[in-house]
């Protein structure tokens, strides 16, 4: 009985690991009309390991100083937008599950972002969107922007995404809030401290060599 509890508590453990709060990739802080790259895999953000095709760029709103022709973005000032059509690939080689959601602007009919379980856009296409142009529905500037309408919208999906490809006209769409492992763009999820977790072990553990002491 005690070995069989303690594998369970190991694959709890185990699972609680394997286990990823969403990640949202918001942009700040790259600068205007610069390539986003590995700004998030070792480069001047948070190192998740996400990488960037060479035609991603980030883009600032022009009201901040920059030269970006938008308004009402998610988290300002800085949004994502694929320069050259048929390169916008975002790379996850420890790979993401659940879910994919961002928030979008768009003025092209052709604008859609696909899932992958290989990096680069290969492998199984495991979901994708099709996206409505919808820039300057219901909004304005603030005080200036063409851009100004936002959606957020998400889609789910089985198994471990490991690319997405943003594709569409180039420099007509823009990203913001690009979240891996959430249906719900901008979500980062609630997940307990690994240290919590290693202490519940523990504590049960140690409940269990006192009861079988006593056997």
């Amino acid at each position: 009985m005690f070995g069989k509890v303690t594998m369970l508590v190991s694959a709890l453990l185990l699972a609680a690991t394997a286990q990823a709060a969403p990640i949202v990739l918001d942009f700040e802080g790259i600068g205007d009309i610069t390539p986003v790259g590995n700004f998030y895999n070792g480069g001047a953000g948070k190192n998740y390991g996400v990488s960037f095709s060479s035609a991603t760029f980030a883009l600032v709103d022009a009201d901040a100083g920059g030269g970006g022709n938008f308004a009402n973005e998610q988290s300002p000032n800085t949004i994502m937008y694929v320069e050259d059509i048929g390169d916008g690939f975002l790379n996850f080689a420890a790979g993401f599950d659940t879910g994919f959601s961002f928030f979008y602007t768009s003025s092209t009919m052709d604008a859609g972002v696909s899932v992958y379980d290989n990096v680069d856009g290969t492998g199984n296409l495991l979901a994708s969107l099709d996206l409505t142009p919808q820039f300057t529905n219901n909004c304005n500037g603030d005080p200036s922007g063409t851009f100004c309408n936002w959606t957020a919208v998400g889609v789910g999906f089985n198994g471990i995404a490991k690319s997405i490809y943003f594709g569409g006209s180039a420099g007509q769409i823009g990203f913001d809030d690009i979240t891996l492992g959430s249906v719900t763009a901008g979500d980062v999820g609630n997940v307990p401290e690994p240290a919590s977790l290693l202490l519940s072990g523990a504590a049960l553990l140690a409940l269990l060599a006192t009861r079988r002491r006593k056997l």
